[in-house]
């Protein structure tokens, strides 16, 4: 879990950096970065979703995950929890769910937090998560900047689901093939071109409500492909 901690330790120092700017940087310089966070993240979940090497189960993924986040109203339980995370950290940042929700999907939705996730399970050096390290570390200055403490909060989803992968990495052993990881970047990266429509306030999709696409997706590849 070396590699996970490192990851979580980089996002951290990132958004704390993106914290004190944020502070002495104008409201119009503000939204000029939350407009190119929008753009960043637009751009980062078209490169994903094209890993994709089946675009019925793309579909299919998105429309039940979608559908089953809706019936058991996923969206309502994270705000909540959002919520109280807010009131405990005492913050008033309007932006915090969903800072906390794309920092998420940016941070664990790539084929490099899975891959490295197991590298290092498997009892290799963590060199993937290392470089992704430095990405997130990277991007969350500019994150933190625009949206807030709720960057930061993503570590702890970001612990549980990287962390989460690494011990299981030697359960699971190479079950995860190279079309679930590629399917699985797809449906991810398709959630991130939601979230950047909705911080481009185009669009106000419920993009949390879609994230059981992401376990669908593995049964449909495991079942069809």
């Amino acid at each position: 879990m070396i590699g996970t901690l490192i990851n979580v330790g980089a996002i951290l120092l990132g958004g704390t950096i993106g914290l004190v700017f944020r502070s002495r940087i104008p409201k119009k310089y503000i939204s000029i970065v939350f407009q190119s966070i929008g753009l960043f993240t637009l751009f980062v979940g078209v490169a994903m979703s094209l890993k994709t090497n089946n675009y019925l189960i793309l579909v299919m993924s998105i429309v039940l995950g979608g559908v089953l986040g809706t019936l058991f109203m996923i969206d309502r339980g994270i705000e909540n929890i959002s919520e109280k995370i807010k009131r405990k950290a005492k913050s008033n940042n309007s932006k915090f769910s969903e800072g906390l929700v794309t920092a998420f999907l940016l941070y664990c939705m790539g084929s490099m937090s899975i891959l490295g996730a197991f590298e290092e399970g498997l009892g290799n050096a963590p060199n993937l998560l290392l470089a992704k390290s430095v990405m997130d570390g990277v991007s969350s200055i500019a994150l933190a900047a625009g949206l807030g403490y709720g960057v930061m909060f993503s570590v702890i989803p970001l612990l549980i689901y990287q962390g989460g992968l690494t011990l299981f990495a030697s359960l699971l052993n190479n079950k995860l093939t190279e079309n679930i990881i590629n399917e699985i970047t797809a449906v991810g990266g398709l959630m991130l071109i939601g979230m950047g429509l909705n911080i481009l306030d185009i669009t106000k999709l419920k993009i949390i409500n879609m994230l059981p696409a992401l376990v669908i997706v593995v049964i449909l590849v495991i079942t069809f492909l």
